[in-house]
């Protein structure tokens, strides 16, 4: 069975850390683009972070750039997801996601997550005020 199993959400206060992993088995992720995508309530889902297959690029909205990173564990068939300097708008449920290497051309498309075949179920970032 094809799926990515997420794990790491959980509650966090400001300017916390968390380290979200993402899975795979029936597949090995190291052939694909590796998304992470968030949507909070009432917001379109939005990416956040990406790795390349072929060179291992990695890539990152503006709004967590120098405090996400983005990583793969080839021999566990995991990526990673730590994030560091938690905000009250990093909030939302995080999801990875998998997509052939092909819709990322140039490395330019990693957050248009309609190139993505693949979804895990998502896993719930929150925090305290």
């Amino acid at each position: 069975q094809v799926q990515l199993v997420e794990s790491g959400g959980g509650l966090v206060q400001p300017g916390g850390s968390l380290r979200l992993s993402c899975a795979a088995s029936g597949f090995t992720l190291d052939y694909y683009v590796i998304g992470w995508f968030r949507q909070a309530p009432g917001k379109e889902r939005e990416g956040v972070s990406g790795i390349s297959s072929s060179d291992g690029s990695t890539y990152y909205a503006d709004s967590v750039k120098g405090r996400f990173t983005i990583s793969r564990d080839n021999a566990k068939n995991t990526v990673y997801l730590q994030m560091n300097s938690l905000k009250p708008g990093d909030r939302a449920v995080y999801y990875c996601a998998a997509g052939n290497p092909s819709f990322n051309s140039g490395g330019r498309s990693w957050y248009k997550f309609k190139g993505y075949d693949c979804w895990s179920e998502g896993t719930q970032v929150t925090g305290s005020s």
